[in-house]
């Protein structure tokens, strides 16, 4: 027979209520707990990012640009009068000296007008022959006419004189004396009218062959002028040099017209380049002349110095002339593509680190620092000073030793910690 024992089933109860309440409070810890946990960090290869130390000393602020070599001085060579291209005699890239026949143009009108204006300058100059003789006739004419009125003058002044003394004796009338007299008198004035009319005449004489002469130098200076066009024809480099293009936008072609003014060839001195940098407008404030340059060209480094800094800005970057002052290396030649780098100043004991990625000069960015021997790397804010090409000043935030992260780290924005490995 079973006996009833209370008892015990209160206990059993008491054993399963005790045991669910501290499955609750085990299940609640265990859920605070783990709603405290931090995420677990990310890990980064070593070997894919870029680190660099912070360090203290001389910082070198330079910029850096893309360009290429171009001539010092084009001659440009251009048309004298219009006309069309019968040969070419040189193709770009050869050596000329001044009086190298680049090319030659044909122009029928131009000889033919410079025929006529030799013929034109001969007929002037006949012409003027012709004046200069006919002038001194004329001149000769009026000094013999002169100079016999100056004889009668000096008789009848002899005459006078003498009818004078004698009807002072009695020996001559008076009315004869005073007829001489007047005579003489008359012959004097007339003498002094053709002496004035010969000087005029001599002043006239040289007026009319000065005109006669200025057309004669109109003529002359036209056919000169038209000698030097016919020759032009003939197109001659002008300097010594490296042919560079025949023509201007577009190659000159046998047969093409070409009008006054055209360009006809460009004509560059290898051996005179300098280098055109293209600086980005941000960092082209601080450029200025007389500042080093180095021209990396890919076969060698040119020293150089700042020539010119462009007023403008085109696309974003302002265009500065480097002066090359050393040997260029073989291989340069006008249009080499270059790069070009230029020192700004040289600050003394600064703080300062490798260039970031997104580091930008005057700027407060968040950089990992590598911490824990290189395990692992934190996310700090740091403050950016004065930059140069691959380096930066460094404000506030870091301190001498510390290692920081350069690359980009653009994927780990929302952790502030990041292993290492």
């Amino acid at each position: 027979m079973d006996i009833a024992r209370p008892d015990q089933a209160r206990r059993r109860r008491r054993k399963r209520i005790l045991l669910v309440l501290a499955g609750v409070v085990l299940i609640a810890g265990v859920t605070v707990g783990l709603s405290q946990l931090k995420p677990a960090a990310p890990t980064v290869e070593k070997s894919s990012i870029w680190m660099d130390t912070v360090k203290r000393g001389q910082m070198l602020r330079q910029v850096r640009g893309n360009g290429t070599l171009v001539p010092e001085q084009i001659q440009f060579v251009q048309a004298d009068t219009d006309g069309r291209v019968e040969r070419i005699l040189v193709l770009p890239g050869a050596e000329v000296k001044p009086e190298t026949i680049l090319l030659e143009l044909s122009n029928p009108e131009l000889k033919q007008a410079a025929f006529d204006a030799e013929w034109e300058l001969k007929g002037a100059e006949a012409q003027l022959t012709k004046l200069r003789v006919q002038l001194e006739s004329e001149r000769l004419t009026q000094k013999a006419a002169t100079a016999s009125l100056r004889s009668d003058y000096e008789q009848a002044k002899l005459e006078a004189e003498a009818d004078n003394n004698l009807s002072k004796r009695g020996l001559v009338p008076i009315l004869t004396a005073r007829r001489t007299r007047a005579r003489a008198d008359d012959l004097g004035a007339r003498l002094q009218i053709e002496e004035e009319r010969l000087k005029i005449s001599e002043e006239s004489t040289e007026a009319q062959l000065a005109v006669q002469e200025a057309e004669v130098q109109k003529v002359r200076a036209l056919l000169e002028l038209k000698r030097k066009q016919v020759e032009a024809l003939q197109v001659r480099a002008g300097i010594e040099g490296v042919l560079q293009q025949i023509g201007d936008a577009v190659t000159l072609q046998v047969g093409q017209r070409v009008t006054p003014s055209a360009t006809l060839a460009k004509i560059v001195q290898p051996a005179k380049l300098k280098a055109e940098i293209k600086i980005s407008e941000t960092q082209a404030k601080d450029v200025q002349i007389g500042q080093i340059a180095a021209i990396d060209t890919r076969n060698g480094v040119i020293p150089g110095r700042v020539v010119r800094v462009d007023p403008s800005v085109f696309n974003g970057t302002v265009t500065v002339d480097v002066k090359l002052e050393g040997p260029l290396p073989r291989g340069a030649r006008p249009d080499l593509s270059v790069d070009g780098t230029i020192e700004l100043e040289r600050l003394d004991d600064v703080l300062y680190v490798g260039r970031p990625v997104q580091g930008q000069p005057e700027s407060t960015i968040s950089v990992f620092k590598v911490i824990n021997g290189g395990k692992e790397a934190v996310r700090v804010a740091i403050k950016l000073g004065r930059s140069s090409v691959s380096t930066i000043e460094i404000l506030e935030g870091l301190q001498t030793g510390d290692q920081i992260v350069l690359s980009d780290m653009s994927a780990w924005d929302n952790h502030e910690r990041v292993k290492l490995y």
